[in-house]
């Protein structure tokens, strides 16, 4: 649903809770690490475009066939699930991948139209716009979610108010992705421009999430404080102050 594939994280056990950082030292910012390494977003953005490219590749060689279609979208996310698995990636981020090219390619049979191959997707950003617009009204960021679970810190992050807010303005970066998504893939897809949908997929996967990652990293640093120790060590206040 989300730009941000799931992934084993690595990093840090969480830690008690503190008033005050221990590192770094006074003055310091965020730290240098962006959150493409810390979410590492865009190789799974990558493998996402191959079976929609893979599909249109058999619809076109097949003469315009659904079944030609969804046999290579199927065989081709088989192929990306298994390089996955041999990298190391989560099972079940792989499996929810796997499936989701199912769904699609299962829709478009029952059909018969080419064009509802992406009309999972048409769904999914629409969900995802609203998710991650309600994240930041309600004051639990999805941006914030993510990046705590990376780092092991749980919801501690969010007794952080400096923190909490720097994340809800990056995640708009992201809710606007989703909404741009929309506008594009929506007339596409109610024209059954099937090929445009293809290239609109590929344009407005990785490269988008590349983007995304980039700017909302920028706006993310530039919401902090001077002084903020970063994204690792949130200043963390009275829980009893803490919103809920």
């Amino acid at each position: 649903m989300g730009g941000f594939p799931e992934r084993d994280s690595g990093h840090a056990k969480p830690e008690p809770d503190q008033r005050v950082p221990a590192e770094p030292g006074p003055g310091a910012r965020a730290r240098t690490e962006s959150l493409a390494e810390l979410l590492g977003g865009r190789g799974g953005a990558i493998d996402a475009t191959l079976p929609p490219l893979a599909f249109a590749a058999g619809w076109l060689l097949g003469g315009e066939s659904l079944w030609g279609g969804v046999g290579a979208a199927l065989a081709v996310g088989a192929a990306v699930a298994g390089v996955r698995l041999s990298r190391g990636d989560r099972p079940r981020s792989v499996l929810i991948g796997l499936l989701a090219v199912c769904v699609a390619a299962l829709i478009a049979v029952r059909t018969g139209r080419a064009e509802d191959f992406f009309l999972i997707q048409v769904l999914s950003n629409a969900a995802s716009a609203l998710a991650w617009a309600v994240s930041i009204i309600v004051r639990w960021p999805l941006l914030g979610v993510l990046v705590g679970a990376v780092l092991g810190q749980r919801t501690r992050w969010r007794r952080d108010r400096a923190l909490r807010r720097a994340y809800g303005r990056a995640s708009w970066v992201w809710t606007a992705t989703y909404v741009l998504r929309l506008a594009v893939f929506v007339p596409l897809y109610l024209s059954g421009q099937v090929l445009a949908l293809v290239v609109a997929r590929v344009a407005l996967t990785w490269p988008l999430v590349a983007a995304a990652l980039a700017l909302s990293w920028v706006v993310l640093r530039r919401s902090l404080p001077d002084g903020h120790p970063g994204l690792r060590h949130p200043v963390t206040e009275d829980p009893a102050a803490a919103p809920r």
